[in-house]
């Protein structure tokens, strides 16, 4: 009991958790869990909820819990040390629980327990529980014969193998990339602030000059206020071919994308679906590839025309601006300064109005307004000086959820931004587990005595990740594996968080979270007007390209023959041929650090962001219809969606919110193109 991830009395104890701890708790964990399910197999008793299911739900949630600290400090402070212990161990548990998956012993008893007269006295998330079990058995390939399970375990400890070296060698070549400039010339347009932080960098690696990378803070204000072309151009290049051939061999992603599309597409022949497509959407709310398709597809011929006039008024003001050759490194710049110039402000303007503190707050006044419970700073050990943690309670004071809070970019962090569980709410005799999460952003750090400041794409980014911690903390479901998120359809999992970006172009709410940096000025209601007119601009062109990595997502796990002689990029480039209207350059690499369905759980799942718009939008616009900051509706969306997890169909519990099943038109009204 010393290995702090055999911790399980309370919160992690991440100030002590080292790499060396990791291979003997999975070690004993995963002993423990063989030992557990061959009593259970071998148990003559007839299966029960009690004496077998909830036996293995005890083991998984051990194990998740365990795995999700590894996992975590992998992903926001990774180390050479960190990274060996946590592939190691991604073999042993792959291996565990493909072992689990393929188990006939273990799928006979759930099948007993559905077909047994007892079922019925199950409640109802006990029983979706089961239903979800004896699925999840048949798609583990626990039907194969001997041969072909130890092939589809074989590929399973592959592909998981082939996923985490994808991350990895994005992770490195992102981190790896400096670019230090020492002519001030070429740096005009970029804000202060940014430069600051790029002078600091240089100096702490005792260079002259201005350190620019391709971590978000870094890379998205050059791309977008540099007016010096070729240094955009620079690190463009940089960001659009990492883990490609056009850097190192090791890092190189092209091979690995081949092979995991082939291995993909051997498991899901190995079950009799036609394609992985089909294969992934066995799960989710979709029912055929078509069916994706063709809902893209509609999107698309309604987003299209939108597109067009985009690029053309793109294309038009970038010849004002001497670009008669309009690039994908020009389109960011470009599009800034025909938004300040349309619209009479910048990002940068707006972002000098939310401080950090401000921001907090705003986003926890909308939570407690909406649901009513209350979120506070509590104290828990972290991973690094800068993850904080909360509480939300109930107006009585009862502990409802937690969260860690990490909102910074830095070095050995892996990019993006993402809710994940650390603990899940379950109820085991009476005692209740309270669900815990991990909130996770990369915006740009304090700078000198100034805070944090954050864009408004950054503030709605934070409100997004909020919503699935939301999902995740405020379930009322009391066994574990279709609490909160878990259970829930891939393409619905998004609904809560888009939902709540939402508030986020809200007067009423917006004004309440800003305090101008440096003269402590609420956002004036004249700059919020424009922002708001500002909120469709180039619309189109982003519905676009969700849309162009979609259908490249879709077709590359269906329509697309792995073994014939088209590489993923050419099928792109046809994609892109029918509903792109911004052409990257040639040397664009951009599968090759498509995370999201190489390395994430988006496989053939993509979709689910343009899929959960419309679910979002829909639902929303009963707040719109009630009063935005309603009590009522926020209570019924905590009932009907956040409470019921992953307990009913997805589609159920959008019907029992808004009473109907979702359409397209709120969406396309939100956008601006109704």
């Amino acid at each position: 009991m010393s290995n702090p991830l055999l911790h399980f009395a309370g919160l992690p104890n991440f100030n002590k958790i080292k790499p060396e701890h990791v291979s003997p708790a999975l070690d004993a964990l995963l002993g423990e869990g063989r030992k557990t399910i061959d009593a259970l197999a071998s148990n003559k008793d007839t299966p029960s909820w009690q004496n077998f299911a909830l036996k293995l739900e005890d083991l998984d949630e051990k194990i998740s819990r365990a795995w999700s600290q590894v996992g975590h400090m992998n992903a926001v402070v990774n180390s050479p040390e960190l990274r060996e212990a946590y592939n190691d161990n991604l073999a042993k548990l792959t291996d565990f629980y493909s072992d689990l998956a393929q188990d006939e012993r273990l799928y006979a008893k759930y099948r007993a327990i559905k077909n047994s007269d007892d079922f019925a006295k199950l409640n109802s998330a006990q029983q979706k529980i089961i239903n979800n079990e004896v699925r999840d058995f048949k798609l583990g390939g626990a039907e194969l014969p001997a041969n072909k399970k130890a092939r589809f375990k074989t590929i399973n400890e592959e592909l998981s193998k082939l996923t985490a070296k994808f991350e990895e060698n994005v992770l490195d070549t992102t981190n790896e990339y400096a670019l230090y400039e020492q002519d001030e010339t070429k740096l005009t347009g970029i804000p202060e602030d940014v430069l600051q932080v790029a002078k600091e960098a240089a100096k702490a690696d005792k260079n002259a000059g201005y350190k620019f990378t391709l971590h978000f803070p870094s890379y998205i204000p050059v791309l977008q206020y540099a007016d010096n072309r070729e240094l955009r151009e620079t690190l463009y290049r940089a960001y659009a071919t990492r883990a490609s051939e056009f850097g190192k061999p090791e890092f190189d992603n092209t091979p690995i994308i081949t092979q995991i599309l082939k291995l993909r597409d051997e498991a899901a022949k190995l079950l009799e679906f036609k394609c992985f497509a089909e294969f992934s959407l066995a799960t989710k709310m979709a029912d055929t590839p078509k069916q994706v398709i063709e809902f893209l597809q509609k999107l698309a011929s309604r987003a299209r025309p939108y597109a067009e006039q985009d690029m053309r008024e793109l294309v038009a003001y970038a010849k004002k601006l001497g670009i008669d050759d309009l690039q994908a490194w020009d389109v960011s710049y470009v599009s800034e300064k025909l938004r300040e110039d349309k619209y009479a402000f910048s990002d940068q303007e707006v972002k000098q109005y939310f401080p950090e503190a401000n921001v907090m707050a705003g986003l926890f006044k909308v939570v407690e307004t909406i649901f009513g419970v209350f979120v506070k700073k509590s104290n828990a050990p972290t991973w690094h000086k800068d993850a904080h943690f909360y509480e939300i309670t109930s107006p009585n004071d009862k502990l409802i959820g937690q969260f860690y809070l990490d909102l910074y970019a830095r070095k050995n962090k892996r990019g993006g931004a993402w809710m994940d569980e650390a603990i899940t709410r379950r109820v085991v005799a009476d005692k209740l587990t309270t669900p815990v999460a991990y909130l996770t952003c990369n915006f740009s750090a304090p700078v000198g005595s100034k805070p944090a400041l954050f864009t408004h794409d950054e503030v709605i980014t934070l409100f997004h990740e909020f919503g699935h911690g939301l999902h995740h903390m405020l379930t009322q479901v009391n066994d574990y594996s279709v609490s909160g998120i878990k259970g829930v359809e891939w393409d619905a999992v998004e609904l809560p968080s888009q939902f709540m970006e939402n508030f986020c172009w809200e007067w009423d709410v917006l004004r309440h979270m800003t305090e101008h940096v440096d003269t402590g000025a609420q956002l004036p209601r004249e700059l919020f007007d424009k922002m708001v007119a500002a909120k469709n601009f180039q619309a189109g062109m982003q519905t676009l390209r969700q849309i162009e990595f979609s259908l490249f997502d879709i077709k590359l796990h269906s329509a697309f023959d792995v073994f014939g002689k088209k590489t993923p990029l050419a099928l792109l480039e046809e994609i892109r041929d029918q509903v792109a209207v911004v052409r990257p350059p040639s040397w664009n690499r951009f599968p090759n650090n498509f995370s999201h369905i190489f390395a994430g759980g988006y496989a053939a799942g993509y979709y689910s962001y343009k899929w959960a718009e419309v679910l979002s939008a829909d639902a929303y616009s009963l707040f719109e219809e009630n009063g935005v900051l309603s009590p009522e509706a926020g209570q019924k969306f905590w009932h009907e969606i956040l409470a019921q997890g992953g307990s009913r169909p997805a589609m159920e519990s959008f019907v029992a919110f808004r009473g109907r099943e979702p359409n397209i038109d709120a969406l396309l009204r939100h956008n601006g193109m109704n």
